[in-house]
């Protein structure tokens, strides 16, 4: 776990166990005995805090409590077994589930005015805090990912695993619209943020509450970590049929075959599809294309994969309508997360 981190927590329990002291010093004797037991208990969690070591993600969930002493003590309180044994089994499995929480809490989107109109204020506040934790944890992970010139694809896992892969795409979504004119960042991943409803948020102040989660890391190293975190969301029919229909449209193009040896027509698939497919996705694809001689094949000397079609092929159809039965597997694969990608990012 980042030792600052670790750190910070500490800083924030020592200060809320202070904030107890102080209100104690001020009741009456019989308050003080009253409380005694529960002030002897969280200066133990203190001492086991020490020796502990939690994840980053229960540290972080810990760090967004407004009282992570309280709750850390209330935990402790419920059970009956053992002592200093409890009170560190009740501070990890008490971090545990607040990083559950964290990871399951829903984003929301809308701005603080519509919040408050439906009464909301309290879902609005906590899902920014998390965005703002989210985007700590997005630099993080670009700092201590990057090296030799190259972005660990470890980076992704370890904010979606924190996060969910929801808000960490929300929250990168909102970066790349605020940093829209950043040549830096692709045009592909400028288009795909601006699929991504991302609601401006005045404050008090007249400013924008959005940039309050936006990602400060180098923008070439945000665009790398972003295509990296869209390579883990699985395609969908939408994705597949609008790949088809491209490759359809390239294949259409030549007057004559335009393969190295003059005996096929070519197009070379999308980079970025073949980085999220799986061998389901490739084969929804080559259904959609109506050629009985359609290979998807690597070239000799080049890179990525090409569909190939042979120079008598007709090339005036329509691409095929997935069936019904195609669809609801589709629907259901697109449920699944694909597995992560093992080749690093490059800058």
């Amino acid at each position: 776990m980042n030792e600052e981190l670790k750190n910070t927590l500490m800083d924030k329990l020592s200060r809320e166990q202070d904030k107890y002291r102080d209100w104690l010093k001020g009741q009456p004797p019989e308050e003080i005995l009253h409380h005694s037991y529960e002030y002897t208990v969280r200066e133990d969690i203190l001492m086991s805090m020490e020796e502990l070591t939690l994840s980053e993600a229960e540290t972080r969930a810990l760090l967004l409590s407004p009282s992570p002493m309280a709750i850390l003590y209330d935990k402790f309180s419920d059970l009956e077994t053992g002592y200093m044994d409890t009170i560190r089994d009740s501070i990890e499995d008490t971090a545990k589930d607040e990083a559950k929480k964290l990871r399951d809490l829903p984003v929301y989107p809308y701005p603080a005015d519509h919040a408050r109109e439906q009464g909301e204020l309290d879902e609005y506040r906590a899902s920014l805090r998390a965005n703002v934790s989210c985007k700590d944890a997005i630099e993080a992970a670009i700092r201590d990912n990057y090296h030799d010139n190259r972005l660990d694809t470890a980076a992704v896992g370890q904010v979606a695993e924190q996060f969910g892969q929801e808000r960490m795409l929300y929250v990168l979504a909102a970066t790349v619209r605020h940093f829209d004119y950043d040549g830096r960042i692709s045009r592909d991943n400028k288009r795909w943020a601006n699929t991504i409803p991302v609601y401006k948020n005045k404050d008090g102040m007249g400013g924008d509450s959005t940039t309050q989660f936006v990602v400060c890391s180098h923008p070439g190293l945000t665009d790398l970590f972003l295509t990296g975190a869209r390579r883990e969301q699985p395609l969908t029919a939408d994705e597949i049929k609008a790949e088809a229909a491209r490759l359809m449209g390239k294949l259409q193009e030549p007057v004559q075959p335009n393969s190295p040896g003059g005996t096929h027509f070519m197009a070379e698939v999308s980079r970025d599809f073949m980085e999220r497919a799986g061998a389901k996705d490739t084969a929804a694809l080559q259904k959609l294309l109506p050629f009985r001689s359609l290979a998807l094949s690597n070239l000799k000397d080049r890179r990525g994969v090409y569909a190939l079609i042979g120079k008598d092929e007709d090339r005036s159809q329509s691409l095929r309508r997935p069936s019904v039965r195609s669809k609801l597997q589709q629907a259901s694969a697109e449920q699944k997360q694909p597995a992560a990608k093992k080749n690093d990012l490059e800058l």
